[in-house]
C-alpha cells in the first residue's frame, strides 16, 4: 500500500496563485492517478471576483480550516441534468403534503445570508466541521449582492426550515450546499430549483462532487470538456430573475409523467 509520504512525493507541482493572477487552465488540473484528482491551484484569496473567474472557467473552491484556498476542476464532472431529475413518488407525496401546510412557502433570495449560515452550521455525516468557512461566507455574500449567488428557501409561517444556495452566471447554474430541519426539506428545495431551471431552459445543474445521494437524485458524471462547454453556452444566455421565482408544479409534473 502506498504511504501518504510516497503519494505526496509523486504529486504534481501545485501552482500558487497570487491576487491579480489568473487561475491556470482546467487542463492543468491533477489527473486521476494523482493524490487529489481535479486539484488545480492554491491561493490565499477567495474574493467575489475570484469566484466569478473560477465558475466561468468550470472551477470551484473547496478547502478546510487551516488550509490554503484550494481550487478544483475534476474530470469527469458530476452534474444533474434537469430532465433526468428523479422526482420519486415519495418526494412527490412529501411535496404535496407540505404544500397543503398553512403558510408554507417556496421562494428565492428572501434571506441568502441566513441560508448560507445554516448550510455552514449543519452537521454532515462523516465530516468534521465545514468547508463553508467564514472567508467563503463573506465571498459568497458579496457574490449575492452582485446578483450572482442565490438561495432557494422553504418557509413555514415565515420561518426558514430548509434551503440551498447556488451560483448562476446567466443560465449556467452551480449548486453549492443545502440544509434542512424537516423531512425531505433539502430534496424539496432541490426539486424547486430544478422546476425553475426547467421553466427557463437550464439543461444542467453543477454538482461538483460525485456522491451516492446526488446519484440517487439523477446526477451523473460527464466529461469535463462537455461541462465547460455547457457553462460557456449558459453564460451567453440572459439571467433569470430568481427573486421572482417559485415552485413550478407543471415542470415537475412533466418529470413525474410515465414515459411511453
Amino acid at each position: 500500500m502506498t504511504s501518504e509520504a510516497e503519494a505526496n512525493a509523486h504529486a504534481p507541482e501545485l501552482p500558487w496563485i497570487v491576487e491579480g493572477q489568473a487561475l491556470p487552465p482546467v487542463s492543468q488540473a491533477w489527473g486521476a492517478s494523482s493524490p487529489a484528482p481535479g486539484l488545480l491551484a492554491a491561493s490565499n484569496d477567495v474574493s467575489a471576483p475570484r469566484l466569478m473567474e473560477a465558475y466561468a472557467a468550470g472551477v470551484f473552491p473547496w478547502f478546510n480550516v487551516g488550509q490554503p484556498v484550494l481550487w478544483w476542476s475534476p474530470d469527469p464532472r458530476m452534474v444533474l441534468k434537469t430532465r433526468d431529475f428523479r422526482f420519486h413518488r415519495s418526494l412527490q407525496q412529501s411535496l404535496k403534503r407540505w404544500s397543503l401546510t398553512p403558510h408554507f412557502e417556496m421562494c428565492f433570495d428572501r434571506d441568502f445570508s441566513q441560508v448560507i449560515q445554516r448550510c455552514a452550521s449543519s452537521p454532515r455525516p462523516g465530516q468534521k466541521g465545514t468547508w463553508i468557512v467564514p472567508q467563503m461566507v463573506d465571498a459568497y455574500e458579496e457574490l449575492h449582492r452582485m446578483g450572482l449567488a442565490h438561495s432557494c428557501e422553504l418557509r413555514i409561517d415565515g420561518a426558514l426550515v430548509a434551503g440551498l444556495y447556488f451560483v448562476a452566471l446567466g443560465r449556467a447554474v452551480f449548486g453549492e450546499s443545502m440544509f434542512t430541519t424537516v423531512s425531505d426539506g433539502s430534496k424539496m428545495a432541490l426539486a424547486c430549483l430544478v422546476s425553475v431551471c426547467l421553466q427557463h431552459g437550464v439543461k444542467a445543474i453543477d454538482c461538483q462532487q460525485n456522491t451516492r445521494h446526488l446519484g440517487s437524485m439523477g446526477a451523473c458524471e460527464i466529461p469535463r470538456s462537455d461541462f465547460v462547454r455547457g457553462v460557456l453556452e449558459g453564460r451567453e444566455q440572459g439571467p433569470i430573475d430568481w427573486a421572482c421565482q417559485s415552485l413550478s408544479w407543471p415542470a415537475l409534473a412533466s418529470l413525474a409523467a410515465p414515459t411511453k
